[in-house]
């Protein structure tokens, strides 16, 4: 079956934007090559030839996404930022004919277990926090791209009510730049910590 990968970017404070939506102060270095070499279809499709990404998806099949993460690329005309990856957009308020991509006001879990069924490859959770949460019991890895910054305020990784969640600790890539890839398995369901964590 087809796995739920969250691919993120995040601050050491657990942000992944600033509290506007902007993310341009995450640093490029090598860990920026190595998502070109080996996730060309996470590089948005205008840029591809520009910094050299191959345009055949790789570990990625499909890409979902919520409203306001879409709607970043959505502004500067990316329509479908992620072509050729079929794109699903989650809002209850954006029209369906604005862009190539699928925007469904279905409930995210539904249409996720249905694309897992699907044969292909993997399903890449671009962002952002609200969706991730509302999709906690789906994702199977989480991929934190950490960067070494501090931004005190922001949106957040994972926006949801307190109810702590084991993490499985599965790869860890540290880069030059300073950014370390976390890469963790998510427990099936919440659960307290234990008393010596």
């Amino acid at each position: 079956m087809r796995k739920l990968v969250y691919f993120v970017a995040a601050t050491v404070d657990g942000h992944i934007a600033s509290p506007q939506g902007e993310f341009d102060f995450f640093p490029l270095g090598e860990h920026f090559e190595a998502q070109v070499a080996e996730l060309p279809g996470t590089i948005p499709a205008h840029l591809r030839a520009t910094v050299g990404a191959a345009s055949e998806p790789r570990r990625f099949g499909a890409v979902v996404m919520g409203r306001k993460t879409y709607e970043v690329g959505a502004r500067a005309g990316l329509t479908d930022p992620y072509a050729p990856l079929p794109t699903v957009v989650f809002s209850r308020t954006l029209a369906t004919a604005e862009s190539p991509v699928r925007v469904t006001a279905e409930n995210p879990v539904d249409v996720v277990r249905a694309l897992k069924r699907q044969p292909g490859r993997d399903i890449w959770l671009c962002g952002g926090g609200n969706l991730a949460a509302s999709l906690a019991d789906e994702i199977d890895e989480l991929v934190v791209k950490l960067n070494p910054l501090l931004l005190g305020a922001g949106i957040a990784l994972w926006s949801a009510p307190f109810a702590p969640r084991s993490l499985r600790l599965i790869n860890t890539r540290t880069f030059a730049s300073g950014v370390v890839w976390l890469t963790y398995a998510l427990s099936s369901r919440a659960s307290a910590p234990s008393p010596t964590s």
